[in-house]
């Protein structure tokens, strides 16, 4: 699997929601493209990854 074109393993069957979480991404606070298509927040829990599969996950950062 890639993740911001870096090849990782993924070590279990897993959610995104579940493979954000993990990695300590802060869930509220990313916008996620999986596989060529952003993903709306409310489906992360719905999207079972594959090894096969790509994202690209920018995290939102406040500031002024």
């Amino acid at each position: 699997m890639y993740v911001n074109g870096e090849e990782i393993t993924l070590k279990s069957t897993q959610s995104l929601e579940a493979f954000l979480l993990g990695n300590a991404y802060d869930v509220k606070r990313v916008a996620v493209e999986y596989n060529g298509s952003v993903v709306p927040r409310a489906d992360f829990d719905k999207i079972q990854l594959l090894e096969s599969d790509s994202l690209e996950v920018v995290c939102f950062v406040g500031g002024g």
